[in-house]
């Protein structure tokens, strides 16, 4: 997400610091480029216009015009003004209230609120130690009851029973008095997309939210929906008292419009946002950390945050220090550090989190593909222990065994083995001081040998 955007920031932030000086003119100059750069990335012309003229009466200051870096006051400028357009800081749910805290999801057809139903109960088990029920009101859309229950089923979260012949009102009624009745202190209802010309369907969800009272009315707005989205924002949030947005599919949009006019439209936050397709792609949303994104700053706190979680400290401190004491660097090891990786939404949201690497990110995207992790797996799981470990006697007869055993072909073999080689000596400069710096310096915006892709 951001991609088009922060490769125009980038570029037109990187001619600014150029000079010794600003001018006037060099400060319209670069707004007016920052301006294409927001209108081509979907982001509303109105939101467009507020934002460079904010820009633009702040950077005519003093402050900025004599200083001695006045491309790095121009950029902490555009940093403050992106995350105040965001929402200045995350909001979180509130749920201090009788249980259940009802959490109403709205939005258009297609916009993935009944995905979003598992991902938000699953973060709200695993962050907030809440039992939660999910329940579908959508009578309208074939398969939409079954698909919720199935993700339920998937994710270990309490469903309550809906059928198709059931009135929307009376699966709400009924939901209700059931999570009190089983003592849930969360109930997510899964609403019916909707057009938001639909002036039945308007009244539907209106009429739902005043049976249930939700604490929370979220808006589930599809990122790459652009200025569709945008206008059906505005209609929900007159039809209904909406509390904030969850922004869904980021990761397959390139321009990040949505992200910097929902709020300006809803004068909602965004409180979630949705970056892949299982249970717990689904983060709270910092304006901050977007906004270093889009400025091409990174977001450490974000990947530190996914390596916390998501990878084994027992296991990432015992591979340290036999890295240290030069017990060398296995296929045992080699395989842990793939899976780790996929785990973390593979290589490419990793180096697309560090700062500085926009650069080579944008090579980089073409190059990755991180299905190969499943494959280079299931070669090293097709070895032998002593293969894992003594990689040196995989001779050809062993390849061929290998291949047959993973369903793969010889040549993957010798391309999983040159990779784990340069893996190695990799992993001899990350042990070193500065080794992570040394390696991205050193791809020069291509791609590095040792990354396995």
């Amino acid at each position: 997400m951001f991609d088009l955007l922060s490769e125009k920031f980038t570029d037109i932030f990187s001619n600014l610091r150029g000079y010794g000086r600003l001018t006037e003119k060099h400060i319209n100059d670069g707004l007016r480029d920052v301006r294409v750069a927001l209108l081509e990335a979907d982001v509303a012309l109105p939101v467009v216009r507020n934002f460079i003229e904010d820009i633009r009466t702040r950077s005519l200051t003093k402050e900025v015009l004599t200083s001695l870096t006045p491309g790095q006051a121009l950029i902490k400028i555009v940093n403050e003004e992106l995350i105040a357009l965001m929402g200045n800081n995350n909001e979180a749910l509130k749920l201090n209230t009788q249980p259940p805290a009802v959490i109403l999801l709205a939005g258009l057809q297609g916009a993935g609120k009944t995905t979003t139903c598992a991902k938000l109960g699953v973060f709200l088990r695993e962050r907030e130690n809440k039992k939660v029920a999910l329940i579908s009101c959508d009578v309208y859309r074939p398969g939409a009851i079954k698909q919720l229950q199935i993700l339920a089923k998937e994710n270990d979260l309490s469903w309550l029973e809906s059928k198709e012949s059931d009135k929307p009102s009376n699966i709400a009624r009924n939901g209700l008095t059931t999570a009190k009745r089983q003592l849930f202190d969360v109930l997510i209802v899964d609403s019916a997309g909707r057009l938001h010309v639909d002036v039945e369907m308007m009244d539907e969800i209106k009429s739902l939210h005043n049976i249930l009272n939700p604490i929370e009315t979220l808006f589930v707005i599809d990122a790459m929906m652009g200025q569709d989205a945008i206008n059906a924002a505005a209609e929900f949030n007159n039809t209904l008292p909406l509390t904030g947005s969850i922004l869904t599919k980021a990761d397959s949009d390139a321009r990040g419009g949505a992200a910097l006019t929902v709020k300006y439209i809803t004068g909602k936050p965004i409180k979630f946002i949705g970056v892949g397709e299982r249970s717990e792609d689904l983060s709270l949303f910092n304006p901050d950390r977007i906004s270093s994104q889009i400025l091409g700053m990174g977001d450490v706190l974000s990947l530190i945050e996914e390596v916390e979680k998501k990878t084994d400290k027992e296991k990432a401190l015992k591979l340290n220090k036999k890295i240290k004491k030069g017990q060398g660097f296995s296929l045992v090891d080699f395989r842990d550090q793939l899976r780790q990786m996929s785990s973390m939404g593979g290589i490419g949201n990793i180096i697309n989190k560090l700062p500085g690497t926009q650069k080579i990110s944008g090579n980089l995207a073409a190059q990755i593909n991180d299905h190969e992790f499943t494959k280079l797996v299931a070669i090293i799981d097709s070895m032998t222990t002593k293969e894992r470990f003594e990689p040196k006697i995989i001779n050809g007869s062993r390849k061929k065994r290998i291949a047959a055993g993973s369903g793969t072909k010889v040549q993957d073999i010798n391309k999983l083995l040159k990779q784990f080689n340069h893996m190695q000596k990799m992993m001899k400069k990350f042990s070193n001081k500065g080794g992570l710096a040394k390696i991205l310096k050193g791809a020069g915006g291509s791609k590095p040998s040792g990354f396995p892709f």
